[in-house]
């Protein structure tokens, strides 16, 4: 699927076929690699799926809560 990116003032707009319409409102936008990602906002604010995504499963990753504590005294 092909589309348009074009300029609106000082930035830059994408026209979003139909097919792809989302709903008005604030969206998240990131780049990963040479992809431009937008994703539709939950109402919490973070995109669905979020947390799983940065979520660190490894049992052996573990913060040094001594260490973090006094640090931040």
């Amino acid at each position: 699927m092909k589309t348009k990116i074009f300029k609106s003032g000082n930035s830059l707009a994408v026209r979003l076929p139909k097919e792809l319409e989302l709903p008005c409102g604030t969206v998240s936008i990131h780049r990963e690699g040479r992809k431009i990602i937008i994703e539709e906002l939950t109402e919490n604010g973070w995109p669905e799926g979020f947390f799983e995504s940065v979520r660190i499963s490894r049992k052996d990753f573990i913060r040094d809560k001594t260490t973090y504590l006094e640090k931040m005294l």
